[in-house]
């Protein structure tokens, strides 16, 4: 179900919980909130759609993904950019990400998953994962 998009910082700044196997239909809403808002969002977290799950919805190069507990272990190659965010009001600002990440998150079925990520790619789960983490840019 297609979810109204929260706005506000305070909520948006609180870290969100670890998900389970119950909360498998937020991540499905999450993606067809993103699959809705797909002309100007390439990802999104549960918190956007007012849940504090560790759960994030993204374009992974053409083919959406789903993460349950995303976790980034390791980071390399630093760099500086700008990104905007549907959350919140106002344009594009500065913000430091890495060119590759290693991530850890459940899929569906809760099988704990690990790759690497590279490129925009890598740089949209950074963006959604700092959501999780009630970190906003």
């Amino acid at each position: 179900m297609i979810k109204e998009l929260v706005h506000d910082p305070i909520f948006l700044a609180m870290k969100s919980e670890n998900a389970t196997a119950d909360d498998l239909q937020t991540g499905r809403d999450l993606l067809e909130t993103l699959i809705h808002h797909q002309e100007g969002c390439v990802g999104m977290a549960a918190n956007m759609i007012g849940v504090k799950k560790r759960i994030i919805a993204f374009d992974n190069d053409g083919e959406y993904m789903v993460m349950y507990n995303p976790v980034i272990l390791k980071k390399d190659g630093r760099y500086e950019t700008e990104e905007g965010c549907l959350s919140l009001l106002g344009g594009p600002r500065k913000t430091k990400r890495y060119k590759t990440i290693k991530v850890q998150w459940q899929n569906e079925k809760m099988q704990t998953r690990i790759k690497n990520f590279t490129g925009f790619t890598a740089q949209i789960i950074q963006h959604e994962v700092d959501h999780c983490d009630g970190v906003l840019i």
